[in-house]
């Protein structure tokens, strides 16, 4: 569909030129360098710091000159999943998504809603003539879904502006004044592959129609994690046959919900029988256990084939260490009342090859709880033969209640919407925090509209939220104070 015919079309216009040109983590580039040359043909100034980010920078409208300086921010990058049987290519393909009861949607992949309305907003606000502002610089960074590496490499120094508007986030009428902070934790371990016993049969054993979603915004949602169901359901099978795991793949992405896993297993031929029950018993359980969240799991087993497996002993360490590993809650804030304080996503899990992997996102409110049970989990996989290491710590948000600029947007929102806006912490990891540690005086929000099921195929966002996404923000940019 054209979707620069939606409504408002100046913020339309650019998120078709986002859903045309691929975005993958790491692979902006191209989107970058075409946002780079849009800009500067309408005059406007541009810099790209040592870290890729790009910077676009717009005067003052007539009048307005003595306004505090207001920084927009948005990622360029998505993340890219797909429903197993769908062919795209996230790195040459465009996302085509389709227009169904109000809400675009990409019904077989991501969207790229999350952050591309965002980035949309901005470059709105870059591109139009008619709108009053004071100074105005948007910030497009590079990575964010693959570990904030835009936000962690932006120099100090470069912003001119005082508040930020971040709009990453997706529950329309909501503002939030704080978010998680996080870190990966990544374990790698080798093993010795024996060949395929004598007399055993081969099955690939498949979990799948998990819903998926945001391993931080929905991690409370209770929803199924496919890595923790089949690592669960290999342990239970040890002990009904002599099970023998050859390889296992689960999971695509380290802050998206694992939707769907595979291993290929072999087993003495004669329990053929025995285990084709105990599946359809596990099926069974995994769906009254999942009941309300994720009622379409389905556990599947096909012929497949294998020339090696796993040693016993290396068996016994491997899964046992994935399914000690903790997946979940861990802790509800003490200090905002219904939001979760810290937690942990088992995301993707390998192996195949002689080599086993995986990634688990650890997030908390407190830089010290994810720092915390990032540590629990290293001790876990040490003990059991894995070579462990932390990467890409980034602080939390501290919630500010006292916040000008929180203040302005509740005013502006009541005014434009006969209504009160709600305020909120996420659990999810925004930029906000990164960037406040490198300018502290920065006096930040973040908004944006309604958007569903990001990081998961069928991601929608509600067209009317947009438009008055767009409403609101050009309303807050009017109502800027003078600069002090």
């Amino acid at each position: 569909m054209n979707i620069a015919a939606l409504e408002p079309t100046i913020v339309w216009e650019h998120f078709q030129t986002l859903c045309d040109i691929p975005r993958p983590s790491k692979h902006e580039a191209a989107l970058r360098d075409y946002l780079k040359g849009w800009a500067e043909l309408r005059g406007l100034q541009t810099v790209v710091d040592a870290a890729g980010n790009l910077i676009v920078r717009k005067a003052a409208t007539p009048g307005m000159e003595d306004r505090v300086g207001v920084v927009l921010q948005g990622h360029l990058d998505m993340v890219c999943q797909a429903n197993t049987g769908t062919v795209h290519d996230f790195f040459n393909d465009p996302i085509r998504p389709v227009l169904k009861d109000g809400w675009l949607i990409a019904e077989n992949t991501t969207l790229g809603a999350d952050n591309g309305i965002g980035v949309a907003l901005g470059l709105a606000v870059l591109a139009s003539d008619d709108i009053a502002h004071g100074p105005v610089e948007v910030l497009m960074t590079l990575d964010e879904e693959a570990g904030m590496g835009g936000a962690l490499g932006l120099e100090p120094g470069l912003l001119q502006g005082s508040m930020l508007i971040n709009i990453d986030t997706e529950e329309w009428g909501e503002f939030y004044m704080g978010c998680a902070g996080g870190i990966d934790v990544n374990a790698r371990r080798s093993y010795q592959p024996q060949p395929l016993p004598a007399g055993f049969e081969v099955r690939q054993l498949t979990v799948a129609g998990l819903v998926g979603g945001h391993s931080g915004a929905d991690i409370h949602l209770g929803r199924g994690n496919a890595n923790k169901v089949l690592i669960r359901l290999l342990r239970e099978l040890e002990t009904v046959t002599d099970l023998r795991v050859a390889s296992f793949n689960g999971g695509t992405a380290r802050n998206a919900l694992a939707r769907e896993a595979f291993a290929v297993v072999a087993y003495p031929a004669a329990d053929g029988d025995k285990l084709a029950a105990y599946l359809d018993a596990f099926q069974s359980l995994m769906r009254f256990e999942l009941a309300g969240v994720d009622e379409g799991v389905s556990i599947a087993a096909n012929l497949a084939s294998a020339g090696e497996v796993l040693a016993p002993a290396d068996q016994q360490a491997i899964l046992s260490a994935l399914h000690a590993a903790p997946h979940g809650v861990k802790r509800m804030s003490q200090r905002v009342a219904g939001v979760v304080e810290t937690s942990n996503n088992l995301g993707v899990v390998s192996i195949a090859d002689g080599k086993v992997f995986t990634n688990l996102m650890v997030r908390s409110l407190l830089d010290s709880g994810f720092r915390n049970l990032a540590s629990e989990i290293v001790g876990l996989f040490r003990l059991a033969g894995f070579e462990v290491e932390t990467e890409g710590g980034y602080p939390g948000w501290a919630p500010n209640p006292a916040s000008p600029l929180l203040a302005l947007f509740q005013q502006v929102y009541r005014e434009q919407f006969g209504a009160d806006s709600g305020v909120q912490v996420i659990h999810a990891g925004l930029e906000c925090g990164i960037i406040g540690a490198k300018y502290p005086q920065m006096d930040m929000v973040s908004f944006g509209p309604n958007i569903r099921g990001a990081h998961a195929p069928g991601e929608r966002v509600e067209v009317a939220s947009v438009g008055k996404a767009w409403q609101l923000l050009q309303a807050v940019l009017a109502a800027v104070p003078v600069s002090a």
